[in-house]
């Protein structure tokens, strides 16, 4: 009997103009346990290239860990920011 496994998807962090460095370095200490130079280097990444990869898992983690980031809620250092980050999922194959 050959095991059947689900693919896997990507969560992707979108950058915006919204949130600090902290704030990303932060979340993503929070959610992911990420230490901090890992994180800085997320948040370099997603600042340069618009997007950085937080994640590969199943879809129904990635779905999961994309709610996590919408709800983390707004950058208390940006007096304009009204909420979130945003994060889509894609497939990883």
């Amino acid at each position: 009997m050959k095991v059947k496994h689900q693919p896997p998807y990507n969560v992707v962090l979108l950058d915006d103009d919204d949130h600090t460095y902290e704030y990303v370095i932060e979340m993503l200490q929070h959610i992911f346990g990420y230490d901090v130079v890992k994180a800085y280097l997320m948040a370099v990444e997603v600042d340069t290239t618009g997007r950085v990869i937080v994640i590969t898992t199943t879809l129904e983690r990635a779905e999961l860990e994309r709610d996590r980031i919408h709800a983390y809620g707004a950058d208390p250092r940006i007096p304009r920011c009204k909420g979130s980050m945003s994060a889509i999922l894609e497939p990883a194959w």
